[in-house]
């Protein structure tokens, strides 16, 4: 057997071994040190590797942002924030037809402006959004729909946990790649509030209504989300402007968000404590997932099979936007069987590389930002597609009364919304990297 196609044959036995309920982390190092061992034929030569790769994986000094991030999410749950955002938005839209689910989703992204992670956003806002969306009478497929779809802009809107991995991955800029994130972030916010108009206008019965409150009470609930805006301007504009380091400005944004939080009496040395711990087994499972993912690279790397990949596709003749495409669905099937972070990790090593030889008519690096984009957006799609859909089983978790195939229904409409954005974003890279422009 080749070197190539150990390489091909590695991805059914990764696949098996997850669908086996291996930890994906341990998967990918297993098979990336059984492959490399395949490959170079000497156990000696791939353990003498495996003494070095641990370190040169975690000695990225970009990789400091990822527990900081984190950590400012952890501060955000604590200090209230979620409560101020989701109480902020339906005082504005909650007497509208639908309009307490968009609020949620308001909610959402100017959490998932302050968190990084679309688990933690989902479950934050899953908590305060849920029991006031089926108070006012919501069906359980939209409220939970609404709220799981709404949880995925935490992987998108910056600073995002995701977006920092791949910029590493992609050797891009992370200042640039948050500011590209920018408008197809508040495209898929302002999507989802569409959705949700055109769904209850075809089932009048799975939304209620609140009555409408004064203007003096609704400006007064929009000055409680001031200290969102605060550490989204701090941190994104920080860094954008070349104030900080991205790794400065997320410490900018943990110690601001932080003060927050005490300042709102919502941390104390107790729940510091638990910020801390969470956070900690949060880094270090995305760790071992990082980790897994440089053996595996490593071994398809010695195997050549990303610049097998490429010369192969390039000698098809196939046109750009149909390799985009193809790779685009991929992402679409592997997203129902893989969490958003393995994904990226497993796969932009062997995509990217092969995108980027092909003529888009623009500059590698405005490629690279907008490809990042647009698979983040397609990964965003797998935490809301069955069977994983990790969104989709935190929110269900949360409403025992909603059957989990209730739910499923309850995402359709947001995943039509995600698609026609897909397409809108492919259509014109202006909207994606305008402001990378200015």
């Amino acid at each position: 057997m080749t070197k190539l196609e150990i390489a091909i044959w590695s991805f059914p036995v990764l696949l098996a071994l997850i669908g086996l309920r291996m930890p994906i982390g341990l998967a990918m190092l297993l098979t990336g040190i059984g492959g490399s061992v395949l490959v170079n034929d000497s156990w000696r030569q791939v353990m003498s590797q495996m003494k070095s790769l641990p370190y040169d994986t975690f000695s990225s000094y970009s990789l400091s942002i990822v527990p900081l991030f984190l950590l400012m999410g952890q501060f955000a749950t604590h200090g209230g924030l979620s409560k101020a955002l989701f109480n902020a938005a339906q005082a504005w839209l909650g007497h509208r037809k639908g309009g307490m689910a968009m609020a949620s989703v308001g909610a959402c992204a100017g959490f998932g402006s302050i968190c990084g992670s679309s688990l933690a956003t989902a479950a934050t806002m899953g908590q305060v959004a849920l029991p006031e969306l089926r108070r006012a009478g919501y069906s359980g497929g939209l409220s939970t729909g609404t709220l799981a779809a709404g949880g995925t802009l935490g992987i998108l809107i910056p600073p995002s946990v995701v977006l920092v991995i791949y910029a590493i991955l992609a050797e891009q800029n992370i200042a640039k790649l948050f500011v590209a994130a920018i408008v197809p972030g508040i495209l898929a916010a302002l999507g989802y509030m569409l959705a949700i108009a055109v769904y209850v206008r075809l089932k009048p019965d799975s939304a209620g209504t609140s009555e409408a409150l004064p203007y003096a009470a609704r400006f007064r609930a929009l000055l409680g989300v001031w200290p969102v805006l605060l550490v989204f301007s701090a941190v994104v504009g920080g860094i954008y402007f070349g104030i900080f380091t991205p790794t400065e400005g997320a410490a900018v944004g943990a110690a601001g968000t932080g003060l927050i939080a005490l300042v709102n009496r919502g941390l104390n040395r107790e729940r510091l404590v638990t910020s801390l711990l969470a956070t900690a087994n949060s880094t270090a499972m995305i760790f071992f997932i990082v980790l897994g993912a440089a053996a595996f690279n490593s071994f398809l790397a010695f195997a050549q099979l990303p610049q097998e990949a490429a010369d192969w596709v390039l000698g098809q003749g196939f046109t750009p936007l149909t390799v985009l495409l193809v790779i685009l669905l991929l992402y679409l099937v592997l997203g129902c069987f893989m969490d958003s972070l393995s994904m990226i990790l497993l796969t932009v090593p062997i995509f990217f590389p092969v995108v980027s030889q092909l003529d888009f008519g623009m500059p590698a690096e405005d490629f690279a930002l907008w490809f990042g984009i647009l698979v983040l957006i397609v990964v965003e799609v797998g935490l809301i597609t069955p069977p994983v859909g990790m969104n989709l089983f935190i929110i269900n978790s949360m409403a025992e009364d909603v059957p989990l195939r209730e739910t499923y229904r309850g995402t359709l409409p947001f995943l039509a919304s995600d698609m026609i954005r897909v397409a809108i974003l492919i259509a014109f890279p202006v909207l994606t990297l305008g402001l990378v422009w200015l």
